[in-house]
C-alpha cells in the first residue's frame, strides 16, 4: 500500500485546517494510503523533504484541528514555474523516496496552477505520481466553482465586525465618516459581501472604476441626509487607468508575482478629509483578521471544507484520477441551498479570475443587488460548536511548530 501527501499554500483561510483534516480522517475510515503525510509549508518543505505524519492523528485532535485557522503544516508561496526542471524532479523524487502516490494540494489560483503544472510534467516524463488540488481562498475568485472554502467564514466575520463597528460608529453625533478596508486585489466578493448585514452605505469594488468626483459627491449627499457615511473599500479598488488607491503602492511582490497592497482604507478617508467634506474619519482594516478568525466559522462553510477532504481522498481511490481539482456547486433544493461537490481538471481552475458580477453591482456606489445577497446569505448560516479552552477556541500547536 502506497503513500499520500497533503500540502497548503498560499494565504491561510479559517477552515483550510478542515480539509486538511477530512483527508487525514477519510482514511481513517478507509485506508487507500498506508501513511497520511503533511509537507511543511507547502511546496516549499516538500522539495526539502520536510514531512510529517498525520496518519494517526487522534479522533479529539482532528476535531481541534477543523476548528484551527491558518495552515497547520505551514504555508509559502513558492512558485513552481514551468521550465524549472529541478524543481519538477525533485519533488517526484522526494514522493517516490516516501513511496508517496498523491500528493494533495490545498490552495488558490496560484496552487492550482501547481497541480496542474506538476501533473504536466509528471504525464509529459512517465512519472506515475497524481497530482489533486483542494481549493481555498477567501477572496472568492476561482472559477469554475460557486464558490471556495475560506470565503464563507471571511464574510461571516466581515459582516459581524461591520455591523459591531457601525453601532459603535453611530453612537456619536461628531461629522466623520467610517471606512473598512477589506481583502480582495482582482475582485470583490468579500467586499460586497459586507452588504449583507445593512449597514453599508457606500460600496467600492475593483470591478468598477473608481471616479473621485462621483463618489465624493454620494459621500455629501449621504452626510447631508443621515449625518454619517459608513464606507467599504476593497483593497484592490482602482482608477480607470488600472492604478491602485492605495497609498503609496508598493512595489513588492507576495512570492507569486502580485503586488503587495494596503493603505487604500487611509487614501479614501485622507480624499474625503481633504474634500471638506467632513474633518476626520476613521478606518477600521480587516485584512488579516478575516483570514484567521475561527471564533467566527460559518458552519457551512467548515463542513463543505472538511467535505471536500474527504471527496479527494475517495475520488484519490481510482488510479486514473489525477490532474483535477475537486470544488463545490450550488444547487437548490426544495427551495433550500445545497452544496455539490464535483472533480474537474486542474487547468479550468488555474490562471482565471472570477470577478463579481457586474449585474450585481448597483450604480453610484449604492451597494449590491437582491440576487446577490441571496447568493451570500445561505453562505454564512450557522455555527459550528467549538471546543473552548480558558476561554478561547481551542487550536492545536501548528505541525510546522513542533
Amino acid at each position: 500500500m502506497a503513500n499520500c501527501l497533503v500540502a497548503q499554500s498560499g494565504g491561510p483561510t479559517a477552515v483550510i485546517n478542515a480539509s486538511l483534516a477530512g483527508v487525514i480522517r477519510a482514511n481513517q475510515l478507509n485506508p487507500v494510503y498506508e501513511h497520511v503525510y503533511g509537507g511543511i509549508n507547502g511546496i516549499e518543505g516538500v522539495l526539502a523533504d520536510k514531512l510529517y505524519d498525520l496518519t494517526n492523528l487522534p479522533g479529539r485532535d482532528i476535531e481541534i484541528l477543523k476548528q484551527t485557522p491558518s495552515s497547520a503544516l505551514g504555508t509559502c508561496r513558492y512558485k513552481m514555474k514551468r521550465g524549472q526542471e529541478a524543481d519538477f524532479k525533485r519533488v517526484v523524487e522526494v514522493m517516490a523516496a516516501h513511496d508517496i502516490e498523491v500528493l494533495f494540494y490545498i490552495g488558490g489560483n496560484d496552487s492550482m496552477d501547481t497541480v496542474d503544472a506538476l501533473s504536466e510534467w509528471a504525464a509529459a516524463n512517465g512519472a506515475p505520481q497524481r497530482f489533486v488540488g483542494i481549493p481555498k481562498t477567501v477572496d472568492n475568485d476561482l472559477v469554475p466553482v460557486d464558490h471556495c472554502p475560506g470565503f464563507a467564514s471571511a464574510a461571516k466575520l466581515a459582516n459581524q465586525i461591520v455591523h459591531a463597528t457601525y453601532l459603535d460608529y453611530a453612537a456619536y453625533t461628531r461629522p466623520e465618516v467610517f471606512i473598512t478596508e477589506i481583502m480582495g486585489r482582482d475582485a470583490g466578493w468579500l467586499a460586497a459581501s459586507c452588504c449583507v448585514c445593512g449597514n453599508v452605505d457606500l460600496l467600492i469594488l475593483p470591478e468598477k472604476p473608481f471616479d473621485k468626483e462621483a463618489f465624493l459627491a454620494q459621500v455629501q449627499k449621504k452626510i447631508a441626509e443621515a449625518g454619517e457615511c459608513y464606507i467599504v473599500i476593497s483593497e484592490g479598488a482602482r482608477y480607470a487607468d488600472g492604478t491602485y488607491i492605495s497609498a503609496g503602492e508598493s512595489k513588492q511582490d507576495d512570492g507569486f508575482a502580485h503586488a503587495v497592497l494596503g493603505g487604500a482604507g487611509q487614501t479614501l478617508k485622507q480624499i474625503i478629509v481633504d474634500s471638506g467634506i467632513v474633518p476626520r474619519g476613521l478606518v477600521q482594516d480587516l485584512s488579516r483578521a478575516t483570514r484567521s478568525s475561527n471564533f467566527a466559522q460559518s458552519a457551512v462553510d467548515v463542513s463543505e471544507a472538511y467535505e471536500l477532504g474527504m471527496s479527494a481522498h475517495a475520488r484519490s481511490a481510482n488510479p486514473a484520477f489525477t490532474a483535477q481539482v475537486v470544488g463545490v456547486q450550488r444547487e437548490m433544493v426544495d427551495g433550500r441551498y445545497n452544496a455539490k461537490f464535483f472533480a474537474g481538471p486542474a487547468s479550468e481552475f488555474a490562471n482565471f479570475v472570477k470577478h463579481f458580477p457586474e449585474e450585481w453591482i448597483l450604480p453610484d456606489y449604492q451597494g449590491i443587488t437582491e440576487e446577490a445577497l441571496d447568493y451570500f446569505r445561505p453562505l454564512i448560516e450557522g455555527e459550528p460548536k467549538l471546543v473552548y479552552e480558558n476561554g478561547i477556541p481551542a487550536t492545536l500547536v501548528p505541525f510546522n511548530q513542533r
